[in-house]
């Protein structure tokens, strides 16, 4: 049924498009006609000890604004993650500022922290009780003086409301932000994260979301780093600035960071190489190019212990998690795994 709306929708601009899906999710016009066997045992597990049915996420950056984590979770959607949230609402770049890359199943975004504002959202989250493990994606207002107290607001603000909190050092689209991947600044941050969870009394899970544009010589020091800091998550990866060099779309060359199927090979050798470094000591959330069974079948051999996805959505429509999860209980059922923990890292391992 997508696939004949497809041609319509994507005469829309694209943040249109978005907006008109937000607003389906909050009326409830988007049925689950595909979340069959939402409980199946092969897909279960667990995330930072809470219960998943399944290990398959939306990704920070559908829902900004934490308007529909509910019905994406009815869409059957293992976990939501919501954000980036900043403490003061902004309104981002300047548009257009999302493009389709139709022919390459991918899109360029240069949104820049769109949202309503850490409050605005608190008082949504509040007063709209989660049905699901929930995410709360945080970063630093563009004009901040000091962007490690932007997160720091953020841990405080979000810490009782969220299963986990995102810490986005990777987004392109706000300046200099990537340079928190360093080790000293990226030390710096942590290390406030770790003193202000003890300061207000909180055991909130910390995942930190990285670039797939960091340099090999970064993933060792970044491990370390995460390791020394006692993160729980890793989540690989957000969008790039590069890996334009096979794109046929004639939009390819915009500014911003390029999602979908492009980057999936590049996220795909990233989790490996975290894998074989964490050992087991963070949990992996692989994102880039998740847009069916055997794309996330992929990236758990590699490693992950859980995928996301938001492109995929905009590409094979709103069931897509459910017909992600039909593709795999088929993949892991032909090879005889009773749960699809049994195959995270075989790949990376062999």
């Amino acid at each position: 049924m997508y696939s004949n709306l497809r041609s319509l929708i994507f005469k829309i601009d694209p943040e249109r498009a978005h907006f008109l899906a937000i607003q389906s999710l909050k009326l409830n016009l988007v049925s689950n006609i595909f979340n069959e066997n939402k409980s199946d045992t092969i897909l279960k597990t667990k995330i930072f000890g809470k219960e998943l049915n399944n290990p398959i996420g939306i990704a920070a950056g559908f829902d900004k604004n934490a308007e529909v984590y509910n019905p994406l979770f009815k869409l059957g959607f293992g976990f939501v993650e919501v954000g980036t949230i900043t403490p003061i609402k902004q309104y981002g770049n300047s548009k257009p500022r999302v493009f389709r890359l139709v022919e390459d199943q991918a899109l360029i975004n240069r949104l820049g922290f769109n949202n309503h504002g850490s409050d605005a959202v608190l008082d949504r989250i509040k007063s709209n009780k989660k049905q699901g493990v929930l995410g709360i994606n945080i970063g630093p207002n563009k004009d901040s003086n000091n962007r490690i107290n932007d997160y720091l607001i953020g841990l405080e603000k979000f810490h009782q409301v969220a299963d986990y909190i995102t810490i986005n050092i990777s987004s392109p689209n706000t300046e200099n932000l990537r340079n928190l991947h360093e080790e000293t600044k990226l030390q710096e941050l942590l290390k406030s994260i770790s003193e202000k969870k003890k300061k207000i009394k909180t055991e909130i899970p910390i995942a930190v979301k990285i670039s797939p544009d960091i340099k090999e010589n970064q993933i060792e020091l970044i491990t370390e780093i995460l390791l020394d800091n006692d993160i729980g998550a890793i989540i690989i990866s957000n969008t790039s600035e590069f890996s334009r060099e096979t794109l046929q779309n004639i939009q390819k060359h915009q500014k911003g960071g390029l999602s979908g199927k492009p980057i999936e090979k590049k996220s795909n050798a990233l989790i490996s190489k975290f894998y074989n470094l964490v050992k087991g000591k963070i949990k992996i959330i692989g994102v880039g190019g998740v847009d069916s069974g055997q794309a996330a079948y992929e990236k758990f051999m590699l490693g992950a212990d859980y995928v996301q996805l938001y492109t995929g959505m905009v590409f094979q429509g709103p069931n897509i998690a459910g017909i992600i999860k039909k593709d795999l209980k088929e993949l892991l059922t032909r090879d005889g795994v009773k749960n699809f923990t049994e195959i995270v890292g075989n790949k990376s391992q062999s």
